[in-house]
This record gives structure tokens, sequence and C-alpha cells, in this order.
């Protein structure tokens, strides 16, 4: 199968050009470019407030609302990634371009007025939505032909065209940048809530992400004298479309490793791009003690003993000792209001023997 230059790793600071201007393709949105364009091809488709909700949450993928009700004061202007400035009057009818954002805006409370999601948007209370992109590129036909009031972007969404069409039908669309790291999670729903005129939920939002955040990072087990800290590899893995990558410095997942208590492993054998074909030697040289997969992609390979056929994976410390630390594709990379559950399902994996996962 012949990719396109999407599956390509985007060039210096994560920029590539798109279809009719130029148009950013971080790590997450070339990752997620790959997951849906996969999805589409294959056709596969609470807590207490101040508190970690136990690792397992991931495994519900569900969303869990801010319980007081959002109260949305608008009209508001807000500055779009872009430079555009938008003007947005009503959320009657929300329209979330990407899994990320539709997740901000179903935890504010908002949930009941969004009426359409993008491919990557699985979690439970959008799974009935109508899809409005096709792989990785909206349908603006689709999306007007829901009659939204306001649209969230991001800087990754595309094509251009299409972006350009819902503007020119007079419709608000506001872009987000994505994430990257941890230190993306509050400015991500602060920007969101603000565009959507509920900026007092988004603070108790973002506090509430940020204290579960805090709460989980202190069960990471204390080093003991001497001990190292686990290098771990992200592998990007599609079987399906003959897609395997090894994950450096700009994949998006060092911040949550690092979190974690443990070492990028790409990152620490000197890979600084986000993205470079597996090879036997990169896996060597990064020496991975353990390695992170999506679900999905570990599926896609036939699972652990598919993951140790490919070239390399055997021979390092995790294929012998079939180390595999896998979390759900769709709150992964996300870096949003479930990133503590992330975190947390990571920490399990990684330190069973602490009693983290029971």
């Amino acid at each position: 199968m012949r990719f396109s230059q999407d599956f390509a790793p985007p060039g210096p600071g994560g920029r590539r050009p798109g279809p009719g201007r130029a148009r950013a393709r971080g790590p997450l949105g070339t990752l997620m470019a790959a997951l849906a364009l996969t999805l589409a091809l294959t056709g596969c488709g609470g807590g207490t407030d101040g508190k970690a909700p136990a690792a397992a949450g991931v495994t519900a993928d569900r969303v869990e609302p801010l319980s007081t009700a959002p109260e949305p004061r608008l009209p508001v202007t807000v500055e779009s990634a872009d430079g555009a400035e938008v003007t947005v009057a009503s959320t009657d009818r929300i329209v979330p371009l990407t899994g990320g954002l539709s997740e901000i805006v179903f935890t504010l409370g908002l949930g009941k007025q969004v009426v359409a999601r993008d491919i990557t948007a699985t979690f439970e209370q959008a799974e009935r939505l109508p899809v409005v992109t096709r792989a990785h590129d909206v349908s603006a036909e689709s999306v007007l032909s829901l009659k939204p009031t306001v649209v969230l972007a991001e800087t990754t969404t595309g094509p251009a065209e299409a972006i350009d069409q819902i503007r020119d039908a007079g419709v608000p669309l506001v872009v987000v940048e994505p994430a990257r790291q941890l230190s993306d999670v509050g400015r991500r729903i602060g920007t969101v809530a603000a565009a959507l005129g509920v900026p007092d939920s988004g603070t108790a939002l973002e506090s509430r992400t940020r204290s579960r955040i805090d709460a989980v990072r202190k069960s990471v087990p204390a080093q003991e004298d001497g001990r190292e800290k686990p290098r771990v590899a992200f592998l990007y893995l599609r079987g399906s479309a003959s897609v395997y990558l090894l994950g450096g410095g700009d994949s998006g997942a060092s911040s949550l490793l690092e979190a974690a208590g443990a070492v990028d492993a790409g990152k620490a054998s000197g890979l600084k791009k986000d993205f470079t074909a597996i090879t036997s030697e990169a896996l060597a040289k990064a020496a991975p003690d353990a390695i992170l997969v999506m679900s999905k992609g570990l599926a896609s390979v036939g699972g652990v003993e598919g993951l140790v056929k490919i070239p390399g994976v055997a021979e390092t410390p995790a294929g012998m000792d079939r180390r595999i630390v896998a979390v759900d594709d769709g709150v992964l990379l996300n870096y949003g209001p479930r990133t503590d559950r992330v975190l947390a399902e990571l920490i399990a994996q990684l330190y069973p023997e602490n009693g983290a996962d029971e």
C-alpha cells in the first residue's frame, strides 16, 4: 500500500504544507491521521472531584462531566489559533472536529449540544453521533448539513478547503492548538471553555484535572538506591497498513512517560524528531525495558506474539520479557480531562510489583 505524505513524520516545528495553504500536523496529528485512515479502511469502529479514579476507568471509555451544569455567557469573541477573530453567539449545535476536543466539550457538560463527531471520538457518550470526517479529512458538506452554530477544529484539521468552506458559510469556527505534553492540558481546556462562553466551567475543569494528575503522580514508586528508571519505547503500530514507527523526543509520549517515573527510550537514544521507522539498530540503541503501544495498534499486529516478530523487538529487554504496556488509542495522547487515568494506567502496568494495578 502506498501512503500519502500525511503518513510521513512532519518537518521542523511539526509543520507540513496542506492543501491550499500551510497547515500544521504535529506528532499527535500525524498519529490521529494514521489511526483515522486505518479505521476508515478496516471499518473498526465517575470519581469524586479532585480524586483520581482507578486506572480501570480508561477501559470504560467514558468521560465524566462536571457535576455543575455550565451556563454559557454569550456572545463571546475569541482569537482563533490561525489568527482569525471569531464571535460565537450560540452553543446550541456544537461540532468538535477531533476526539480530544470532543472529550473536553463533553466533560465541560455541553455534550447534549454536540451534534456530530470525527472518527477519533470513540468514547461512549459520543459513539452514536454522526461522523463528519472520512479518514482525517473533514467533509464540509456533512458539517454544514447539521446546521452547526459553532465548530471547533485544530491546526491539524483539514483539508484547508473544508475549513474555508465552513467559514464562508458564516459558521463560527475556532481553531485550537493541539496538545503535545502535560503542560498543555490546562491551556486546551481553558481555550475551549472560553470559546464556548463557559470560562467558569473551564476553570473548574482545569482545577479538577490538575489535582487528579497531581494525585496520580504521587503514586509513582520511589526509586530504590542504585535502581535505574525503566526505559520505555513508544511504538506506533498499524499492522493492517504496514506502519511501524518508533517514537522520539517529539512523539508526544515523553511527557507522560517522564511523569510516570520512566525514561523515554527513543528520546534518550538520541531520536529528536517525532517518529522514525522501526529498525533493529534503532531498537538496540533504545534498549527499552518496556514498550508502550496503543491497544488497537497491538491488536493490529497480532498481540504480543505478533509484536515480538517485528525485526529487533524480540532482542530488546522488553521483547525478551514480553513487557508490553497497552493503553486505549482514544485517550493515550489526548492530554485532556482523562489524562490522570492514562497516567494511572501507565503506572499500574509499569510497576505491577507495587500493587498499582490492584
